[in-house]
């Protein structure tokens, strides 16, 4: 064996054993008649001592030719260490080597393998299996480890099995582009691969694999975002003979599992929340409700003045940011600024600083008075210190930009502590969205999503009404997890597609083989998929998923450590039966 211990476990216990280590040069002192070095693998690092009165002469020589990254192996004693270092696990002893052997060489390092290295984020994506060997993204690995251990160990107790799915399936057009596979062996066909198993594990319901999950990869061609990438993972979870209830009860409780097995939190039952009340209150369907700044609708109080911004508005709308009175005139235009940016679009904002006197001062006290001031304290929950942030215009853009607004308030006062959890359901979300684009409706979350029983009237008159069978679950402002009770007949099925827009052809070639199960006994089914990568990354205080990936892509979903993706040769395109035409 090359080691007896590894780098991390040797303390004072150990002090006369004989030990073999093997790992990686951290760094080395050389102070000529003394050498230290400090030895690292994956569990820690322990410091080495080669000796000139105590160290055979060529193994104290060989140590001095060591470099940063080699990989050696050593063999030795375990002394006391005369100056004991209280910040390492191993600070109390040191290995007095007898033998060292240089497994491999290394070059210098393009940057420095510590904790805060001196390598940017490009250079250590080309260097990502060095990167690795640095704590904090070695930390982040193994805790993605653990996470997915508890997910399997909980669900498995629960009667869950981990069925596999194919990844080379059918292209659909619905939702997200698909990212395809030109087929060798049937001229001018693709495979698809997979956003989601969905069709596969309603298929598995079918079969009467009742409790179903996979730790599964997807890939969606779509444009990237610091929280996402082309190739994701799902805890993917499929249940039949259930209600909505039911699903949101076993999730819950994974999700309490995992806070206290992995975060020491015990959370009680979660809030629900439905999705026009998030919108209306919030602005968007994924609040974070670690803190307030509830929106206040203010149009019966706003719009009785000589203020045309206002009275020319949809919607006026405001929120109180705690113990913000005292921001400066200079604070208060960067936030002005800072909502005239071109993602979040505002084309100005109206503030009223609630002093503790019980007075108000506003950018509007040309036009409203202290009474009126005080109403929009009153509406907002805004109380003495606060300030009061307002917007107007379209009531659905300005909801988000206000929504934009109020996250970057709690990031800059500190209120999104990444210690602190806060989940929420969100529940009733609309069935079918109109885009003016197409001219038609489309499927809020996909089309094998069941509507409400009580709303199936309104599918002929006034779809925007129908409510779904579907949840999010919400954590500190993101969604982690989404999922709905699923339709199991044909006849709701194809009733759907001819909603969608689907010509009876269509449906058939593209999904004929689901609704032909449908017509085997298929049982009532739901389920729900967890984001592997954003709820290890919020569990791990962070928002940003490539932080806990191995290998991720970067900002233009490129791997630029193998240099992926890559033209092909003609050989293989020639198989592939594909012409480019780059002109």
């Amino acid at each position: 064996m090359y080691r007896s211990h590894t780098c991390g476990e040797l303390n004072a216990a150990h002090i006369n054993t004989e030990v073999t280590l093997a790992g990686w040069v951290q760094k080395s002192r050389d102070k000529g008649f003394m050498n230290w070095v400090d030895l690292r693998d994956r569990y820690g690092i322990t410091q080495l001592i080669f000796d000139e009165s105590r160290t055979e002469k060529a193994v104290f020589e060989l140590a001095k030719t060591l470099g940063r990254e080699y990989v050696i192996q050593v063999t030795g004693t375990v002394i006391e260490r005369e100056s004991k270092n209280s910040g390492m696990t191993t600070g109390d002893i040191e290995i007095l080597v007898s033998k060292l052997t240089i497994l491999n060489g290394s070059l210098t390092p393009p940057f420095t393998i510590e904790d805060d290295t001196d390598g940017g984020e490009d250079i250590r994506m080309k260097y990502r299996y060095i990167d690795i060997r640095r704590n904090p993204v070695k930390n982040n690995l193994l805790f993605r480890h653990k996470v997915a251990m508890e997910v399997r160990k909980y669900l498995s107790a629960q009667d869950f099995c981990e069925v596999e799915t194919p990844y080379l399936i059918k292209s659909t057009p619905e939702g997200a582009r698909d990212f395809v596979v030109p087929s060798r062996m049937n001229e001018g066909q693709f495979y698809a691969l997979p956003q989601s198993p969905q069709t596969f594990k309603q298929l598995l319901m079918v079969g009467g694999m009742d409790k179903y999950f996979q730790i599964v990869k997807c890939f969606r061609d779509e444009d990237l975002r610091a929280d996402r990438q082309p190739e994701f993972t799902q805890i993917d979870c499929e249940m039949a003979f259930v209600e909505q209830e039911d699903i949101l009860n076993t999730f819950e409780g994974l999700t309490r599992h995992l806070l206290k097995e992995i975060k020491g939190i015990e959370v009680e039952k979660f809030p629900r929340m439905t999705y026009e009340h998030a919108m209306k209150t919030y602005g968007n369907d994924k609040p974070d409700i670690r803190f307030g700044m509830e929106f206040g609708e203010l149009n019966a109080v706003a719009q009785h003045k000589d203020f045309p911004v206002f009275n020319s508005a949809e919607l006026v709308v405001g929120i109180a940011v705690p113990s913000a009175g005292e921001l400066t005139r200079k604070e208060i235009d960067g936030i002005i600024d800072w909502i005239k940016r071109p993602q979040i679009g505002a084309s100005g904002m109206v503030y009223v600083k609630c002093n503790t006197d019980g007075t108000y001062k506003s950018s509007v006290d040309k036009f409203y008075d202290q009474a009126d001031l005080a109403h929009w304290a009153k509406i907002t929950g805004a109380n003495p210190g606060d300030m009061i942030l307002v917007l107007s215009g379209n009531a659905d853009k300005t909801r988000t930009q206000l929504s934009a607004l109020r996250m970057e308030m709690a990031t800059r006062l500190g209120l999104r502590k990444p210690d602190e959890f806060a989940p929420l359901w969100v529940v009733d979300f609309p069935l079918l969205e109109f885009e003016e684009e197409s001219g038609r409706y489309h499927a809020m979350h996909h089309p094998f999503t069941s509507p409400k029983p009580e709303d199936m009237h309104f599918l002929e008159t006034d779809p925007g009404k129908v409510r779904a069978n579907a949840y999010d679950m919400v954590l500190n402002g993101n969604e982690i997890g989404g999922g709905s009770i699923r339709i199991h007949d044909k006849a709701t099925q194809q009733l759907m597609f001819n909603y969608l827009g689907f010509t009876p052809e269509e449906a058939k070639n593209q999904f004929g083989f689901l609704m032909d199960a449908f017509q085997f006994g298929a049982p009532p089914h739901g389920g729900l998929a967890f984001g592997l990568d954003r709820l290890v990354a919020i569990l791990g205080g962070q928002e940003t998923i490539r932080d806990f990936i191995a290998f991720p892509k970067n900002n233009s979903g490129r791997d630029v450590m193998i240099d992926a993706p890559a033209a092909i040769d003609d050989k293989q395109l020639k198989e592939l039966h594909i012409q480019l035409n780059l002109a």
